[in-house]
């Protein structure tokens, strides 16, 4: 059963690799491509996962910056740290670690962020250009998902692919950009969600499932069809005294139920999160080389 398996992290090393070459062109003109990670708060899986990032940077040949703040840093102070990193010529990708603090607004945070600095791809112009299949910055689990499956050879074009899950990370942006009639996308798209009447309906008909929908284990072998090629990004903590920490990690997926009818799936961890950060690096590399000419 392993060839079903998706390695996402020797993909993810792929692609990295493939960032070589512009990197090196980018030094011969005395540029390193910059990322500013902003961490506000103590939130554990945050600092996981820039901690993970600025390795990520380090390994490829990319400068990394980490900037950690107290939990109650202000907004204020927070906007005026996201200018200065407008600002600076050695910084050309900038992300802002969610969640923040309750009293910080999200939304209105991605507003201060340059939109040509904006390697996560959440400020509203490139949305905006997503959607209008305009070039842009791209979200990056989202496009993720659609390098990850090019590289495995299966292309969602005139598939039936069926989302699980409408979030402003993952759900929306995904289903907008497989249906843009670009390479490796042209997908018929069903976004399923609290909404929907019969989800087990939906995904039996899939050709390709993602489940981005935050619930442990939620797709189960009965809600498949045999050859379906199933991505799970979900990462959920699932409380648990049997095991020697107290918890364990699963996605949204029965992994181990659907595996045998999936033609392939990605498993949690290392499937979908490696591309992620592969992705970020990707769009920092693209920031440097639009930013310096």
């Amino acid at each position: 059963m392993s060839e079903k398996v998706i390695d996402g992290k020797a993909v993810a090393e792929k692609i990295k690799d493939g960032l070589k070459a512009d990197i090196e062109a980018l030094a011969a003109k005395g540029v390193v491509p910059g990322l500013a990670a902003v961490l506000v708060g103590d939130d554990p899986a945050s600092q996981i996962y820039v901690s993970n990032k600025a390795k990520a940077c380090k390994k490829v040949g990319l400068y990394s910056e980490v900037i950690k703040r107290p939990a109650d840093f202000t907004e204020k102070e927070l906007i005026d740290l996201v200018e200065e990193l407008n600002r600076r010529p050695e910084i050309h990708g900038i992300l802002v670690q969610s969640p923040l603090p309750k009293h910080i607004s999200e939304p209105d945070m991605v507003l201060k962020i340059d939109p040509a600095k904006d390697v996560d791809g959440f400020h509203p112009i490139n949305m905006g250009k997503m959607l209008l299949g305009r070039p842009g910055f791209l979200p990056c689990t989202p496009l993720g998902i659609i390098r990850l499956l090019e590289e495995i050879g299966v292309n969602p074009q005139g598939k039936k692919v069926v989302i699980l899950g409408r979030g402003n990370i993952v759900g929306k942006p995904l289903a907008a950009m497989l249906m843009q009639k670009w390479p490796g996308c042209n997908a018929t798209v069903t976004v399923c969600h609290t909404g929907t009447a019969d989800i087990a309906a939906e995904t039996r008909r899939a050709d390709i499932i993602i489940a981005a929908i935050g619930k442990p284990r939620f797709v189960t072998p009965d809600m498949i069809k045999d050859g379906v090629v199933i991505i799970d990004v979900g990462v959920n903590r699932v409380d648990d005294p049997a095991y020697e920490k107290g918890y364990y990690i699963c996605g949204d997926v029965d992994f181990e139920g659907c595996l045998p009818r999936a033609s392939r799936i990605t498993p949690v961890p290392g499937g979908v999160g490696p591309m992620t950060i592969a992705m970020l690096m990707y769009n920092t590399v693209r920031a440097a080389k639009a930013i310096t000419g």
